[in-house]
């Protein structure tokens, strides 16, 4: 009998630890949630949060989330922003080291969840190539798709325009069933 109450009394401080450490935990905002833990195990990819990148890359072409590439994709493309895919796109040197360091330590490979985890996966050993429409996870995921849904559209035109079919592309999420393909409407296969 003395056995039972003391298993009783172990579990019983056993839950009021684990109720108080979660209750005590917060989230990177600093807010106290349970469900903050659970939020992280979303299969998207963060969102971009850095004015610099935004304002330096995104006043071009779509900001597109570090984890979308492994980092020595970034690096070599950080290497060579005087011949930016056909254009110079150099920045002074502070900038250019600020959005790289931001780039890799943010990169597929290096952000351990959802979908950096499943690029990377995917690519396995093969080459490491310089645009996401070329990584072996976005070809597969794209594959079923028309080429007058896309490069035809003249509303979508390319791939690497994540955010004209990808609505919430910005937040991070690139969930296949929230696509919308221009002219074409929701996109579920």
């Amino acid at each position: 009998m003395k056995r039972t109450y003391l298993a009783i009394l172990l579990l019983v401080i056993v839950s009021l630890l684990t109720t108080t450490g979660i209750a005590l935990s917060d989230d990177d905002d600093g807010k106290h949630s349970l469900l903050a833990w659970f939020e992280r195990t979303t299969p998207g990819i963060d969102p971009v949060e850095t004015r610099l990148y935004t304002q330096e890359c995104g006043s071009c072409h779509f900001p597109y989330q570090p984890g979308l590439l492994p980092a020595g994709s970034w690096e070599t493309i950080m290497d060579s922003l005087d011949n930016h895919f056909g254009e110079n796109a150099e920045l002074a040197e502070t900038d250019t080291n600020a959005i790289r360091n931001f780039l890799l330590n943010n990169a597929a490979g290096r952000a351990n969840y959802g979908l950096p985890n499943k690029i990377m996966a995917a690519q396995g050993d093969r080459p490491l190539p310089l645009r996401i429409t070329e990584l072996r996870y976005f070809v597969y995921e794209h594959s079923e798709l028309d080429k007058k849904m896309v490069q035809d559209n003249p509303q979508v035109k390319s791939f690497s325009h994540c955010d004209r079919c990808h609505q919430s592309a910005k937040q991070g999420l690139y969930d296949e069933h929230t696509v919308k393909i221009p002219g074409f409407g929701r996109w579920d296969d």
